[in-house]
């Protein structure tokens, strides 16, 4: 990433952290925000090394929602410049979602609008007991249409129905409550729980878990029959693949698998 970045990369052995880096105006969206965590995701899911990802912010805020200056110039926009500016974002959250690492959201402060959209592409998320989230939308005219495709299935639309149509923030504890976010924590705490949480998916092999991501984007909607044909295939490739076979046989040795190491 170049010195102006507003996106900062941590490397800490097999985990990298990706981190907002707009504390002064609490990491909010811009176009330039989306285009570089796109860039982040897709350089990430080439990256064997990289075992885990956590996307963070710094600061007080993981993320506030769009940046006032963007909105402003978002508001004289056509609809069609609208659209491409849609489809940016859009793409951007479907890179988070498909990469094929398990993601770890640390999540304090806000969390509004595509910051839920952020929170809710993460596989496992943390958050600090006094963390605030809202899809708040509606209350500008506008609606959460890019991050619906990842809030919805989050939340099911029993709570989206509330949260979409009245605008209003919730707590931490609620967004445990409707499957948002797994953890909910003294803010001291966030990070030693984060590392909790990284180190049981060290104890997964990569890409028995990059099989589930795809299977858990999969299954949902589909019948037992319907998703028949996927699922045998999915686990008679993973019991004879290396990465399986090493595994059976590590448990049945009594010794760690090859794919165990330090985060």
């Amino acid at each position: 990433m170049n010195p102006a970045s507003p996106i900062r990369i941590v490397r800490r052995h097999a985990t990298t952290w990706v981190m907002l880096d707009r504390p002064q105006v609490h990491n909010a969206f811009d176009d330039e925000v989306i285009a570089e965590l796109h860039r982040a995701a897709e350089a990430l899911a080439e990256e064997p090394d990289v075992r885990v990802v956590v996307l963070a912010g710094e600061g007080a805020s993981f993320s506030a929602g769009a940046d006032v200056r963007w909105m402003q110039r978002m508001v004289g926009a056509s609809e069609e410049e609208n659209r491409a500016d849609a489809e940016k974002m859009a793409r951007m959250f479907e890179a988070w979602y498909r990469l094929p690492k398990p993601v770890v959201g640390r999540i304090q402060g806000a969390a509004l609008g595509g910051g839920v959209g952020l929170t809710a592409v993460c596989d496992i998320v943390v958050a600090s007991v006094d963390a605030e989230f809202g899809l708040t939308e509606i209350r500008l005219g506008i609606l959460p249409a890019v991050i619906s495709p990842f809030v919805v299935p989050k939340i099911g639309v029993s709570a989206a129905r509330e949260l979409f149509l009245t605008g209003e923030r919730f707590s931490a504890e609620k967004a445990r409550e409707i499957g948002l976010v797994h953890y909910v924590v003294a803010p001291e705490k966030l990070d030693e729980v984060v590392e909790q949480v990284i180190e049981k998916l060290m104890a997964g092999a990569p890409q028995a878990q990059a099989r589930a991501k795809r299977l858990l984007a999969f299954v949902p909607g589909k019948t037992p029959e319907e998703a028949r044909e996927t699922t045998t295939r999915n686990i008679a490739e993973a019991r004879a693949g290396a990465e399986g076979q090493d595994g059976l046989k590590a448990f049945l040795e009594k010794r760690r698998a090859s794919w165990r190491r330090d985060a």
